[in-house]
């Protein structure tokens, strides 16, 4: 935890000396209120058998990119789908040192950021060079960051329009599979665990491509998508009262939101099991799924129900490190977050 604290450190230092008020409050935002998602990052920094502080570095740079560039297009949503494509390039180029690096900021209403996203995605480029597995995992880590770009269409104002671009998303990119609802295709699509996982399996020695594919296929987009609709479920409440996009109400129903979100967990369960080193997986994904389940907007009486049966589709580990992901969540002021 003392290593992960530094890297944070190092970033929150930079992030306060932005030039532009609106972006330095958005890079700050990023690291301050979305903790959990930094140290739920960094978690993977143990899946490899031998530990790598590149790899921790990488694990926290890259979370901390994406966190903020979802922030700022957020905020400047009103600019359009263009320019949230363009911000969420840099997801891709920090992955991959042999891309050209774009202007990520051409359509955004800010610019001045003091050089801080590119030396986040410099970081990342840099250390995923050195990962010795990284050619084993690199096409697939650059799909699953071509698929980030959804998150773009998510913060589109009006909904009619959102729902409409994000069906024809889905509908281009999901190659007939009709196994999951064209929303769980881009709620998946739209959280980059799969890349977490591709960086650590990179950071072992002697991983290979169907390796890769393996756990590409557990995380996306079982992992992934149990993650973006426990986030949802955590946020139902303020995205209403915000008019804001949530996946979760694409249910229709809390009885059917609640069976298809305790599927989806169980499958993230079972794929995470099965991979090479599943028990580490196995971990993994039953802290996110505890640390998405401490919140205290899932613990009202008008969701005790609901979160109790999530839990219980979890499986002994998730119940079991629910009380722990609380204290933690006590600690860092984390608790609505």
């Amino acid at each position: 935890m003392r290593e992960v604290s530094g890297e944070v450190d190092r970033w929150r230092t930079f992030a306060g000396d932005i030039p532009d008020d609106a972006l330095r409050h958005d890079a700050l935002a990023a690291i301050e209120d979305k903790r959990a998602n930094i140290d739920g990052a960094a978690l993977f920094w143990t899946l490899p058998r031998v530990r790598s502080h590149e790899l921790l570095r990488l694990l926290v740079a890259y979370e901390i990119l994406a966190d903020f560039l979802d922030c700022t297009s957020e905020r400047a949503a009103h600019a359009g789908t263009a320019n949230g494509r363009q911000l969420h390039r840099a997801l891709i180029e920090a992955l991959d040192p042999d891309l050209e690096v774009s202007d990520y900021y051409r359509y955004h209403p800010w610019a001045r950021d003091g050089g801080y996203v590119r030396s986040l995605v410099d970081t990342c480029r840099q250390a995923c060079v050195r990962l010795p597995s990284y050619e084993a995992a690199r096409p697939l880590l650059y799909r699953a960051a071509c698929l980030t770009q959804v998150l773009a269409l998510n913060h589109e104002p009006d909904p009619s329009r959102r729902d409409a671009l994000l069906r024809a998303w889905a509908d281009a990119h999901r190659a007939g599979d009709e196994e999951l609802a064209w929303f769980e295709w881009t709620g998946g699509a739209s959280a980059w665990l799969t890349i977490l996982a591709l960086l650590a399996l990179a950071a072992d020695p002697g991983r290979d491509t169907s390796e890769a594919q393996d756990t590409y296929a557990v995380y996306l987009p079982w992992v992934s998508l149990a993650g973006t609709m426990l986030d949802s479920y955590g946020d139902i409440a303020e995205d209403s009262a915000n008019a804001a996009h949530s996946y979760i109400a694409h249910y229709g129903s809390t009885d059917t939101a609640a069976r298809r979100i305790a599927e989806i967990i169980r499958r993230s369960v079972e794929g995470t099991a099965s991979l090479r080193d599943g028990e580490r997986h196995l971990v993994l994904a039953s802290c996110m799924i505890a640390m998405y389940l401490s919140k205290d907007s899932v613990r009202s009486p008008q969701t005790r129900a609901l979160t109790h049966s999530l839990t219980h589709a979890a499986g002994p580990l998730t119940r079991l490190l629910l009380p722990v992901l609380r204290v933690w969540r006590l600690i860092y002021g984390q608790r609505a977050t």
